[in-house]
């Protein structure tokens, strides 16, 4: 598994490139940055493998990042990723590792990759084990299914995709046939709505089995049930995550690969009936997970690693106050006051507008105490 840092100003940019890049199986992305100076400063923690770099930025170019990184970051390999072809002369004068033109498809990381693997001697995925790694289903922030060539997978009808989105909530559970039926077809009647199932069972059926994702549907004696056989996905993941049973050692490693995963809201921008409770739920175990790991990175006063993913989270969530206190923790214990001071500032005027009232006095109370305690 190579480790991987993304830099781009274009924060839409930024969350396809994480999306793309940590689909693949050989990667992991454990830092991604829309501001050059501040990758700069986490760059010597992460030691990343491999750091794909945007070429034009404001602040600080990827080609200027990149000479910067030679001292502190000698081993990490550097890709440029750029929409312009005239920057690779440049890019290889800086001892650049590859270079990728946008849009970044699945298909050129998976060529960086490659090449890594062959020169650490370790072996190229074979098309057997790519046929089982590269499809993905992801639930978090939208609802998109590939199958194991990349491909996107295509519904013949709105319900067929509803069934797969409702059976992946419940892997390996059995749901029960008027369970189902009340949950996509509650207006209709009786035989029409049973009549409706069958069918939409059968046309998924035939979609996973055409595509090969790894997953089947199974008849049992009053409904149907999700058999998982090979394949993983996000929802899947945060199901099976329990932190009493984590060790410590790998515990970061299992709350970042969660953080990544979780890209926001459970099936956005589907206006799926029954999910608003799921919704809610995973809302809170995804806070609780950034939660802890921000606490055990403070603990271990890794700075960098907390303020990126508490300040992620917040991308998503923005006026979670417990994010936010810890955050503010975690700036003072580094002793960063100018940036608590702004990032307060900043958040007090936006929860006003938002809210039309100030945030809690327990967070004012708090940001007041660090800014007493700095001036004292």
């Amino acid at each position: 598994m190579f480790t991987v840092v993304v830099v781009e100003d274009e924060k839409p940019i930024l969350e396809l490139m994480k999306v793309v890049v940590g689909r693949n199986p050989d990667c992991q992305v454990v830092g991604a940055f829309s501001n050059p100076l501040e990758a700069l400063e986490a760059l010597p923690s992460l030691k990343p493998d491999i750091a794909f770099l945007d070429v034009e930025m404001p602040k600080l170019s990827g080609l200027e990042l990149a000479g910067r990184m030679i001292d502190c970051c000698e081993h990490t390999r550097i890709v440029f990723t750029t929409a312009h072809k005239e920057y690779a002369l440049e890019a290889f004068n800086v001892f650049a590792f590859d270079y990728i033109l946008k849009p970044i498809t699945p298909a050129s990381v998976q060529r960086i990759t490659d090449r890594l693997l062959k020169e650490s001697g370790r072996p190229v995925s074979t098309n057997m084990d790519l046929h089982s790694q590269r499809t993905s289903i992801r639930c978090f922030g939208g609802f998109e299914v590939r199958n194991f060539k990349g491909d996107l997978v295509r519904w013949p009808t709105r319900k067929t995709e509803e069934l797969f989105a409702y059976l992946l909530c419940y892997p390996n559970q059995e749901a029960g046939k008027w369970q189902l039926v009340d949950a996509l077809w509650p207006e209709m009647d009786e035989a029409r709505s049973v009549h409706n199932l069958h069918n939409t069972v059968y046309r998924l059926k035939k979609i996973l089995k055409e595509h090969q994702l790894g997953l089947d549907i199974g008849k049992t004696g009053e409904g149907y049930l999700l058999e998982v056989l090979e394949t993983t996905y996000d929802l899947l993941e945060f199901q099976r995550y329990n932190s009493a049973q984590s060790d410590a050692h790998g515990e970061i490693a299992r709350l970042e690969s969660l953080c990544m995963m979780y890209q926001g809201h459970l099936f956005d921008r589907k206006d799926y009936l029954w999910k608003h409770w799921l919704e809610e739920d995973y809302r809170k175990r995804f806070l609780s997970v950034v939660y802890d790991l921000g606490r055990l990175c403070l603990t271990r006063k890794d700075w960098i690693r907390a303020e990126q993913r508490l300040s992620d989270s917040l991308e998503i969530y923005p006026f979670e106050e417990n994010i936010c206190m810890l955050l503010m923790e975690v700036y003072a214990a580094s002793g960063k006051w100018e940036r608590l001071r702004t990032f307060y500032t900043n958040f007090e005027e936006r929860y006003c507008i938002e809210f039309g009232i100030a945030p809690s006095r327990e967070l004012q109370d708090l940001a007041i105490g660090y800014i007493k305690d700095n001036q004292g």
